[in-house]
């Protein structure tokens, strides 16, 4: 390591210190190698698409290109409201850190919540990537085989063998796990250009009207016109879904957008100038994932064909557009391989990111056995027991799955419902104090822009946590009910006994060092023992 990248990493240790902790990961990614690891979680074009069943009856093409373009507009205003955040305090503990800009009084019991709800929404989210994965490798079987009836269990060894694998990946191989994330962008962005140009190629001159595209509107859901809109924009917008567990991964996926802002922060701890580079990043990948999606959904509608065969393909959605463009079910399948592998990348990158998650929350001691759960393994420098519960966590998950789709759902289902609040919170909490609370720091938004960013952030979490508690389409059945609301109560319930028990006694909530990040101190000048007592509250 030569001076200069030393000295960079001892003012990054520094002001970690500052936050009440001691430099215990490397910082062994790049700019690059965390771009990619939150485009790996984001995947946008290759969710937009497959969300394409759910979208298109809720909305139409108006849904599926437009609505994007509005996600997109208020996700880069999130980005932009959490990324003063992130370069104020860098840490991996992300919002429930951020949100104690708050009164005293108020602090600790916010920053609980918070935490709570953003551990345990990454830990239900772990459980998404190898489930579409298997989902996507039953589809090329359905193509293959049209006689084939899908089993529970022959997607669950799928779902499995992905999570496994990207266990292994974590726990073994962190050393190379910059290059992964490396190779996850530049494999994302090169099958995003084959398969756009391949399926505009092969489907030549036979594509669908500029009409269809972009001002075709359908609505199949028994919803008024303007909620299937609104429906669609949640699914078409930024959601995955499966032919399996339909309305639970069209509409709790849809939170892969706002996972790769959040995983950025809760991997901050690894990357070099994280003050600086972390922002850059979080506003970037919205950026490239907003372009990159609406290139990619105006290419497949252009070539989508027989819009109703698409919708109720047994292949999915994805594969079948590409079977229909192609006219092959081998160079369909040979097209599919880009997405598959991108939800390998994206499996292993969402685990990476909960584990980051769980560690700095009990580093802080906000869960149980938190001593056990922030430990950092001496030799492999990962959060190894952080790793093993989020493998059987999902494993648990996969049983549950097995059982009853019903309640998978809606595990799953609540973690959109667990993150949108996780997001909305430190925003909420700065506008209320009038957005000058946070330290000085290297990227700030214009006062006015802030405001602007603040209120579209606040507005649309606002309304996409209301609409996420809706049941996909009338009439209702038992089956098709959206039960995310009892799981997120279940979360609750769980995080108040935890805080009678043990919260309210021991959790101050964390802690800083106000000399050290404002530059009152020189950077380096900073105990590398310090703990959350050394420091004090974030306000005074």
């Amino acid at each position: 390591m030569s001076s200069v990248e030393k000295h960079k990493h001892q003012d990054d240790d520094a002001q970690l210190a500052a936050m009440g902790h001691k430099a215990e990961l490397d910082r062994n990614f790049s700019m690059l190698s965390m771009l990619g690891l939150a485009f790996a979680i984001l995947n946008s074009w290759t969710a937009l698409s497959a969300s394409l069943s759910l979208s298109l009856p809720s909305g139409g093409s108006v849904s599926v290109v437009w609505g994007l373009v509005t996600a997109g507009i208020c996700n880069l205003c999130i980005a932009a409201s959490l990324a003063e955040f992130l370069s104020a305090y860098p840490t991996a503990g992300g919002q429930y850190h951020w949100v104690a800009v708050s009164w005293e009084r108020w602090m600790p019991i916010l920053s609980w919540i918070t935490g709570w709800v953003n551990v345990s929404g990454w830990v239900a989210l772990v459980a998404t990537g190898g489930l579409l994965g298997s989902q996507l490798i039953l589809g090329v079987i359905s193509l293959m085989n049209p006689e084939y009836e899908a089993q529970r269990w022959h997607q669950f060894l799928i779902y499995i063998a992905y999570n496994i694998a990207a266990f292994i990946i974590n726990a073994l191989m962190n050393s190379v796990l910059p290059y992964v994330t490396k190779t996850a962008f530049i494999w994302s962005l090169t099958g995003f250009a084959v398969i756009c140009i391949t399926v505009l190629a092969c489907a030549s001159p036979n594509y669908s009207s500029g009409k269809f595209v972009f001002t075709d509107f359908i609505n199949e859901t028994g919803w008024p016109d303007g909620v299937a809109w609104l429906l669609g924009l949640l699914q078409g917008g930024l959601g995955v879904t499966g032919f399996v567990s339909l309305h639970a991964f069209g509409r709790s996926l849809v939170l892969e957008a706002n996972m790769s802002k959040d995983g950025v922060a809760h991997m901050i701890e690894e990357i070099p100038r994280a003050s600086v580079v972390g922002p850059r990043i979080m506003i970037g990948c919205v950026c490239i994932g907003t372009v990159t999606g609406t290139i990619f959904l105006i290419c497949l509608l252009f070539v989508a064909g027989n819009i109703d065969d698409v919708i109720s393909s047994s292949a999915g959605p994805l594969l079948q557009i590409l079977k229909n463009a192609t006219n092959s079910n081998a160079g369909a399948i040979c097209l599919l391989m880009f997405p598959l592998v991108c939800m390998l990348f994206a499996t292993i990158t969402i685990m990476t990111t909960s584990s980051r998650m769980i560690f700095a929350f009990a580093r802080d001691g906000g869960l149980p056995a938190s001593r056990f759960f922030s430990k950092v393994h001496p030799k492999l420098k990962v959060p190894l027991n952080s790793l093993y519960l989020n493998l059987a966590l999902v494993v648990i998950f996969g049983c549950i799955f097995l059982g009853s789709t019903s309640a998978f759902n809606a595990i799953v289902s609540a973690s959109v419902v667990l993150l949108d609040i996780a997001y909305g919170m430190p925003i909420a909490v700065n506008c209320m104090r009038g957005r000058n609370m946070l330290p000085e720091r290297p990227f700030v938004l214009p006062n006015l822009v802030g405001w602007i960013a603040n209120a579209i952030s606040l507005i649309y979490i606002s309304v996409t946590t209301v609409l996420f508690l809706f049941p996909p389409d009338l009439p209702v059945s038992g089956s098709s009910m959206n039960y995310c609301i009892a799981a997120f109560g279940i979360i609750i319930v769980i995080s108040v006994i935890q805080w009678i028990v043990d919260g309210r006694k021991n959790f101050t909530g964390p802690r800083t060092d106000m000399d050290i990040l404002t530059g009152q101190l020189p950077a380096g000048q900073y105990n590398s023992k310090s703990d959350a007592t050394h420091g004090e509250p974030l306000e005074k």
